[in-house]
């Protein structure tokens, strides 16, 4: 049998998935060297019951495999004007946390100044998945700002939400 995905063009896959839109977090953590984050849109709510949460990073991220090292991380929820936030973190190479305020979570992990919401918790479980990996972490403590919106990325560009 042949697998289908195989025949999928990336280019094409990218585009027709672009149309889902997702918020926008900064996946951070804080290792002996100091803070560490990335840009990640892959973040979800995954179990009330334990309290679970996952993201996906990408394989080749260079970040990545430190933040996995510290087993904690913290998922911050950009807000619609954080979209220069977004930028830096999505860069490579750098002091992405040089200007940008942050305090230390429970876990040691930087909740960044100013977001809408953030989610700290401790790596679960860590499973493959073709050129990403999915996280699994268990929900150390969590917080939301009371007002604001988020930052929205959809077809290939930044948005915002109008209630």
């Amino acid at each position: 049998m042949t697998d289908a995905l195989s025949t999928i063009d990336q280019a094409h896959f990218r585009q027709v998935l672009g149309h889902f839109a997702t918020g926008v977090t900064v996946i951070a953590a804080h290792d002996e060297q100091g803070p560490i984050g990335f840009t990640c849109q892959s973040f979800m709510s995954l179990s009330l019951d334990p309290a679970l949460v996952a993201f996906a990073p990408g394989k080749a991220s260079s970040t990545w495999p430190r933040i996995r090292a510290t087993g904690v991380f913290c998922a911050n929820v950009l807000a619609e004007d954080q979209e220069d936030v977004c930028r830096v973190f999505a860069s490579k190479g750098g002091d992405k946390f040089q200007g940008i305020g942050w305090r230390p979570g429970v876990t040691g992990s930087p909740v960044l100044a100013d977001v809408l919401a953030w989610v700290e918790a401790r790596i679960e479980a860590v499973h493959d998945a073709g050129d990403h990996e999915i996280v699994i972490g268990r929900v150390a403590e969590l917080g939301v700002r009371e007002a604001g919106h988020p930052l929205l990325f959809y077809r290939g560009g930044f948005g915002r939400f109008e209630a």
